[in-house]
């Protein structure tokens, strides 16, 4: 059994990024949202496109202005420049133009004063306040430089993101594709949710939790169903992950019952496993591995010396099967290892932080437990509010509109009301 920290660092060291010129596509712009760029931006145009005025107001020169505190400067007014529109005139001593916000400086103005400090009279402005050497003026490529830089490649492309690029007229871009993630659970038990349940049989629910977030994190959910507890049906279903998916997502049959099957199958296949067991509460049971790449196959002789996934060699992560188990081991473990194969350069390993904790929280103090709940801010100060109910992982019910896992390391056994607590704060990827 390995300690949660030593899970995620073997976990995280065996996943391969997409390949940034074999795992890309070209998508348009408005369907770019929330993928991982590919490849860096660069664009021709400089930003701001010309010289452009920051406020509603006057286009000046600045000497002709300023003494305007103590002596009020009268100018005349030559053209009016709205946003949109080439000015015609250049700026001679003494003159003005009205202009508006984002519209072209006109030639020989470097100045720009506020309307709010100056009295319009028919074709003259009165300045009735200095302005600062080249006050509310936005200078050409001084937010960026054509030919540079304008994005690089590794990030998630949010709203922001977007804006720049289609201010850039990047209509496509080259984005990483969608890790692919097959997904069954396992077990005599298990029914669809649309099967009649008979005494002990329940519905498979891991598997609609695990394509749900599957989702949520960018990647593509494979979806293979319920596999029983049947040796010959299980292999056939995980050699047939393993070939198409770039992870592969099982629940149960990882434990050390008679019906769990699942590692052993793996060893049949020729897998090597890295973990067994996991150092925490819940999602003890743990499985993960790896398989041989295809250009280099192991002979029962010679075993497969750590072999790294790739798109045709899987990760595999043998998942408990209890509900909350399921929840809390994705999160902590399979999600980050998503993300960091989705080809994202940073922002992948889970965010802790320290919070105040509302509730008493226990724990054994002999594995490191997660306690779900709920973030609230009170006060402008983060506080954990534990869920209502049992902390089973077979109580999937007090899971709903869960954000937050309270951590309470090995050793730690209570934890008091307004006690600093350790929390892993969840998002949808």
């Amino acid at each position: 059994m390995v300690s949660v920290s030593d899970a995620q660092a073997i976990i995280l060291n065996l996943v391969q990024p997409l390949d940034h010129q074999r795992d890309t596509e070209v998508v348009d712009l408005l369907v770019a949202d929330s993928r991982i760029l590919a490849v860096p931006v660069t664009s021709p145009l400089d930003f701001p496109h010309w010289d452009n005025s920051a406020m509603d107001g006057y286009a000046v020169r600045y000497e002709d202005v300023q003494h305007s505190s103590e002596n009020p400067a009268v100018l005349e007014i030559v053209e009016d420049i709205p946003a949109g529109y080439q000015p015609k005139s250049t700026i001679q001593p003494g003159q003005a133009a009205r202009i508006f916000t984002g519209a072209v400086i006109p030639a020989g103005a470097d100045t720009v004063v506020m309307q709010e400090k100056t009295r319009r009279e028919e074709n003259r402005v009165f300045i009735l306040d200095a302005p600062k050497p080249q006050e509310f003026v936005r200078h050409k490529a001084s937010f960026y430089q054509s030919g540079t830089q304008l994005l690089p490649a590794g990030i998630k492309l949010n709203a922001a993101e977007i804006a720049v690029l289609a201010a850039a007229q990047c209509p496509q871009l080259s984005v990483y594709r969608r890790p692919r993630v097959a997904i069954f659970s396992t077990g005599d038990e298990l029914m669809t949710v649309e099967q009649p349940l008979q005494p002990g049989q329940i519905v498979d629910s891991n598997q609609y939790a695990l394509a749900a977030l599957v989702k949520q994190s960018g990647a593509e959910p494979i979806l293979l169903g319920i596999v029983k507890d049947d040796p010959v049906a299980l292999e056939k279903v995980i050699a047939h992950a393993v070939a198409i998916a770039d992870i592969v997502l099982s629940s149960g049959g990882v434990s050390v019952g008679d019906y769990d099957y699942v590692d052993k199958i793996l060893e049949s296949l020729k897998a090597k496993i890295h973990i067994r067991a996991v150092e925490m509460r819940p999602g003890k049971p743990l499985t993960v591995a790896t398989f041989p790449t295809p250009s280099s196959p192991s002979s029962p002789s010679s075993p497969p010396t750590s072999p790294l996934p790739t798109p045709h060699s899987p990760l595999y992560f043998g998942l408990p099967g209890n509900p909350a188990a399921v929840l809390v081991t994705f999160w902590r473990f399979v999600l980050p290892a998503i993300k960091k194969l989705s080809g994202i350069t940073e922002g992948w390993e889970p965010v802790f932080l320290k919070v105040r904790s509302h509730h008493e929280l226990r724990s054994n103090g002999k594995r490191e437990t997660y306690l779900w709940g709920k973030l609230h801010l009170i006060d402008g100060v983060y506080e954990f509010h534990q869920a209502d109910g049992s902390q089973s992982s077979g109580n999937l019910i007090n899971l709903a509109q869960t954000n937050a896992l309270a951590v309470l390391p090995v050793g730690k056994t209570l934890i008091y009301p307004q006690e600093e607590v350790q929390v892993l704060q969840l998002s949808n990827g």
